[in-house]
């Protein structure tokens, strides 16, 4: 358990304030399912559990239940969002809409050096750090492809749209299949989908990069929703199915 501080900025050459340290730590926490989707929580017992005093515990859960990380509960504390197979299903049915429109919309305005730079595959290493590069990594590449477009409206649909699927992508990815080893094919499939989007961008291809965006998808759908209905995850609370 970490220390508790109270001071406004946490020590070290590169501090940053506390409020920003503790968003991030409940951030990643809540993205990895470390705080169980549908739990109950409350300033004083995060406090305990990350050594933080209540300020910087507040400010990070008004930033979070502003992102719908987590639902506020009149005089009960709040509510870790819970992951349901219909917010799933809407969130992927607008991916599908908004994003081969935006891929169409973005050849030959994209920075193609910046996509393969950004394109890590996702097995790279099983280290969490690894994990929360990749997704990093990840987001950046379907909002530089956003971007592109020109369309500032959509540009902010798909932003809030990747952070509400930030803990659905690191589920599908990284559940205790992957740390037993076996989705090496899956995880070179999602690299390889990214390649032939770029491919499609470089050709200067509108239909082949809205195909190749639409495949690519469904399959992070299709990943999800196998996560999600064949985990033992779902009998012991970390996914609430509702």
């Amino acid at each position: 358990m970490a220390t508790r501080v109270s001071n406004k900025t946490a020590p070290g050459r590169d501090s940053k304030p506390l409020a920003v340290i503790a968003l991030e730590r409940l951030r990643n926490d809540i993205i990895q399912c470390k705080l169980p989707p549908g739990s109950k929580i409350t300033e004083g017992a995060l406090c305990d559990l990350y050594g933080f005093s209540k300020a910087p515990v507040r400010t990070a859960l008004f930033k979070l239940s502003q992102e719908g990380l987590v639902r506020t509960v009149p005089r009960h504390g709040y509510v870790i969002a819970p992951i349901t197979i219909k917010s799933v299903q809407d969130l992927f049915e607008l991916r599908l809409v908004l994003e081969p429109a935006l891929a169409r919309m973005a050849v030959g305005k994209i920075d193609i050096d910046e996509l393969k730079n950004l394109n890590v595959a996702p097995g790279s290493s099983k280290a969490e750090q690894a994990e929360m590069k990749f997704l990093a990594a990840n987001r950046q590449f379907h909002l530089a492809i956003a971007r592109a477009s020109g369309n500032q409206k959509m540009l902010a649909l798909m932003t809030q749209l990747l952070d509400d699927m930030a803990k659905l992508l690191h589920l599908g990815l990284f559940s205790s299949d992957w740390r037993a080893g076996s989705m090496l094919d899956v995880h070179r499939d999602q690299a390889q989908q990214h390649e032939d989007l770029i491919d499609a961008f470089t050709r200067g291809d509108p239909d082949s990069a809205a195909d190749a965006t639409r495949l690519h998808v469904e399959e992070s759908r299709d990943l999800v929703m196998r996560a999600l209905l064949s985990q033992g995850s779902l009998t012991v609370g970390r996914v609430a199915l509702a």
